[in-house]
C-alpha cells in the first residue's frame, strides 16, 4: 500500500461551525493541514463560499471531503480526507448536530448557541478526540455531557442549574 492510504483511526481533520455570515463560532482542527489560524480562516472562507448556496451534503474541496448540514442560521462541516467514507464523516456529523439538539433544547441557533458555547465545544470533544471519533451516539453523548454537569462545584454552577439538581434529586427520591 502507499504510505498515504494506510489505514489510520485519526479520520477527522477538523470540526467547524460557522454563521450564516461565514463567521466562526467553533472550530477544531487535528491535524496541520491548515497550521496557522490565518490558513484556517481562509478555508473557512473558501469552504463557506462553496457550500452557502448549495443544496448538496457533500463537497470536495482542497483535496478534503467535507460533509455539512445547515440549520436555522448555523453551518456545521466535519472535514476528512479525500479516502475518507463519506457516510462515516456523516455519521459524526449527524451525532454532533443531534447532541446539540438535545443539548440545546431543540434550539440550534447562533445567539442560543453563543450562550452556551461550552456545551458546544463539549459536544465536539466528546464525539472527537484529537481527529479520531469516540461516539456516534447523539443519547449517549448528551447524557455524559449532563453528568460532567452534575461534577460542577455548586458556587460555579447557575441558579438554573442548581435548581435542576435539586428537582432531579427529588424525581430520583421519589422513585425509590
Amino acid at each position: 500500500m502507499e504510505g498515504n492510504l494506510l489505514p489510520s483511526l485519526d479520520t477527522i481533520k477538523a470540526v467547524i461551525i460557522l454563521d450564516n455570515d461565514g463567521e466562526r463560532l467553533i472550530a477544531k482542527y487535528y491535524d496541520d493541514t491548515y497550521p496557522s489560524s490565518r490558513e484556517q480562516k481562509l478555508f473557512e472562507k473558501n469552504l463557506f463560499k462553496k457550500t452557502a448556496k448549495s443544496d448538496s451534503e457533500i463537497a470536495l474541496l482542497e483535496g478534503l471531503t467535507v460533509v455539512y448540514k445547515n440549520n436555522v442560521d448555523l453551518f456545521f462541516y466535519v472535514v476528512g480526507s479525500s479516502q475518507e467514507n463519506e457516510l462515516m464523516l456523516m455519521s459524526v456529523l449527524n451525532c454532533i448536530f443531534d447532541t446539540m439538539n438535545i443539548i440545546l433544547r431543540k434550539n440550534v441557533e447562533k445567539r442560543v448557541l453563543l450562550r452556551h458555547l461550552d456545551s458546544g465545544f463539549l459536544v465536539v470533544d466528546e464525539v472527537i478526540d484529537g481527529g479520531v471519533i469516540m461516539a456516534v451516539d447523539p443519547t449517549s453523548v448528551a447524557d455524559r455531557i449532563i453528568m460532567r454537569g452534575e461534577d460542577i462545584p455548586l458556587t460555579e454552577q447557575t441558579v438554573a442549574q442548581v435548581l435542576q439538581s435539586a428537582k432531579d434529586q427529588i424525581k430520583w427520591s421519589l422513585l425509590k
